[in-house]
């Protein structure tokens, strides 16, 4: 169960979130002060023995983060640099209590998006938009032309969301079949290298039988050769004594 810090704070990031939902003028100081108490309850609640999950935790710092950096792209100058601003913005994935549909962080930065691409179109067409004008049209009686730029615009930046959502859901597509491209090069070179540790053991195993068998060739070999010299000397001694024996015998003729 929520302890009484947590509620509180609940309370207050759902009236933080609703206040910037809302078209703000230049003396509004409430958002301020209220994010400045977020941030001291969240580090209270992160000391507390009864603190929430670490999950909600996170859940809770990247809303509060939201929240300031929401204020501080309110306070740049240039219509361009809010809105590059906000495409760094990251907004809380769950709700925040529990009626709504849809994480009211993830409204307030489509609105802040399509009012920062609305005040850089006006730039660029250079018919800037008085604040009494910008209120009226946030008021729901808007002429049917300017509500259909409305729609048009925000289904424009809906699109634009969809091709984010779907370039990153290919990168990380991309990623994993690198990933397992990478496990199978691996695995590739690892049975490459067994076989090329294989190949060498057999190698040294048949370098070793072959100098055996040379070192065994070359002994019968000085071996044969002694048999042939013996052989050799026999004959020439057999020769010689039965030339003696036959000059002895049979003397010469006068």
């Amino acid at each position: 169960m929520a302890s009484r810090l947590e509620i509180n704070f609940i309370r207050l990031l759902s009236r933080c979130e609703s206040i910037a939902s809302e078209k703000r003028g230049e003396a509004e100081w409430r958002l301020d002060k209220y994010v400045g108490a977020l941030e001291e309850m969240l580090s209270a609640l992160r000391k507390s023995p009864s603190k929430p999950t670490p999950e909600v935790l996170t859940e809770y710092t990247r809303k509060v983060d939201f929240l300031k950096g929401l204020l501080a792209a309110e306070k740049l100058t240039s219509p361009t640099e809010k809105a590059l601003a906000n495409q760094f913005l990251a907004p809380g994935r769950t709700p925040t209590i529990a009626h709504e549909r849809m994480s009211a962080s993830k409204t307030v930065h489509m609105q802040t998006k399509a009012r920062c691409t609305g005040e850089m179109r006006d730039e660029l067409l250079g018919t800037p938009i008085s604040s009494k004008e910008t209120d009226l049209r946030n008021r729901r009686g808007l002429p049917l032309d300017e509500r259909q730029s409305a729609a048009e615009l925000d289904a424009v930046l809906q699109h634009h969301h969809n091709l984010q959502e779907k370039l990153a859901e290919d990168m990380l597509n991309l990623a994993k079949n690198l990933k397992n491209n990478t496990l199978a090069a691996q695995n590739i070179i690892r049975q490459d290298n067994q076989t090329l540790s294989q190949s060498m053991r057999q190698a040294d195993l048949n370098f070793e039988k072959l100098k055996t068998e040379s070192e065994r060739l070359e002994q019968h070999t000085k071996k044969s050769v002694n048999w042939l010299l013996w052989l050799m000397l026999i004959l020439v001694s057999f020769i010689f004594i039965s030339m003696i024996l036959f000059i002895r015998i049979f003397p010469r003729l006068r």
